[in-house]
């Protein structure tokens, strides 16, 4: 399991399980950034080039799908190599959340116990 020991053996599976399809998600997203697409549009302009010179298609089209390749590669392995990273935000986060909806409840069952007993007080004290 990625993740540090701590946090793996605190969390449900359920929790686990939201933490990966987020983390999947955010390392999707960040496949595509700005050095893809920069790369992208020099694969296309040395395609384009190639083909006003009037390079032969044989030539150009290994070209293009080497660079279509690279551009996937790349993405691909940056994917790969944040998702450990989110992964790990992820499973703060729901602990985090986690840790506050507890706390909030403790407090509350405080707060109501303290109000029952000063209602009680109050009550014994009309009597």
């Amino acid at each position: 399991m990625i993740g540090e020991a701590g946090i793996t053996k605190q969390v449900s599976p359920e929790m686990e399980q939201t933490a990966a399809q987020r983390a999947k998600d955010r390392a999707n997203a960040a496949r595509w950034n700005l050095d893809i697409a920069v790369f992208s549009f020099v694969v296309l302009i040395i395609v384009i080039i190639l083909l006003f010179q009037e390079i032969r298609i044989e030539i150009v089209a290994p070209v293009a799908i080497f660079g279509l390749a690279m551009v996937w590669l790349v993405g691909w392995r940056q994917g790969r190599q944040l998702y450990p990273r989110f992964y790990n935000e992820e499973l703060s986060k729901l602990e985090q959340e986690l840790e506050k909806v507890v706390t909030e409840t403790v407090e509350k069952t405080v707060e109501e116990t303290i109000e029952e007993r000063v209602q009680r007080a109050l009550r014994e004290r009309w009597r």
